[in-house]
């Protein structure tokens, strides 16, 4: 689904990322671990067109979409869930999900991305008309996903979509995750400090360190390497 080849990206004079390549096969779950600084979120901005990257190639579903801008990126199939979930704090749930639909034409096929969104989380159902700046961390979680889920993305990119909720609330958005990849073929690119709940979820992952990937393989591999058991899982 996505393919990329010695990817290259910063912030002016800063490069963060150095020729980076990696896979995410179609309808699998890819986890991308490192500690804060490794490049994590650069990496999703890139891939997203939010920040200029240089890159070999980079293929969406074997389409090149390197040169592509942010809209055309998304339209192509891909979508982000930014880390902080980056909510429009003056509008309602509601209106938070619509904004995710921009790409789609006004129907009765909005209602009922709605109501799908409802389904995967329902705590939302009674926060509809609720101002997103009322929310608690973990709803504000779900209208993020919700929001990325209306533009029928073929591929979701999750920026930490643990960080700061209760161990009750992960565990809610990670079963989603995994309804949306085993029900609906859903192809994600997981970014995820909770290395336990990453590989857990995922079929593959990668070791982002210092810009760089350090280590790739299944997530079976990678739980049983010793380096990565250290760093990141803690024993």
């Amino acid at each position: 689904m996505l393919k990329v080849e010695r990817l290259s990206a910063g912030y002016g004079a800063l490069e963060v990322l150095r020729d980076v390549s990696f896979e995410v096969p179609s309808q699998r779950i890819v986890a991308m671990l490192g500690a804060n600084g490794a490049g994590k979120t650069t990496l999703l901005r890139a891939l997203t067109g939010l920040i200029r990257a240089r890159c070999q190639t980079m293929t969406l579903d074997g389409r090149p979409i390197e040169r592509l801008a942010v809209e055309r990126r998304v339209r192509r199939g891909m979508a982000l869930v930014p880390e902080g979930r980056d909510l429009f704090p003056s509008l309602t749930v509601r209106e938070n999900l619509l904004m995710g639909a921009f790409t789609q034409r006004a129907g009765p096929q909005l209602g009922e991305d709605i109501s799908r969104i409802l389904d995967l989380f329902p705590r939302l159902k009674q926060r509809l008309d609720a101002p997103a700046a009322s929310l608690s961390g973990g709803e504000g979680q779900m209208v993020a996903i919700g929001r990325a889920l209306m533009s029928h993305p073929r591929i979701l990119l999750l920026d930490e979509p643990s960080h700061g909720l209760a161990p009750i609330v992960v565990e809610t958005v990670f079963d989603v995750i995994q309804q949306l990849n085993r029900a609906e073929g859903l192809t994600i690119l997981l970014v995820e400090q909770n290395a336990h709940m990453a590989l857990e979820v995922a079929h593959n992952a990668y070791v982002l360190q210092g810009g760089t990937i350090a280590l790739a393989g299944t997530t079976a591999e990678l739980a049983g390497n010793s380096a990565v058991r250290e760093l990141y899982l803690g024993n």
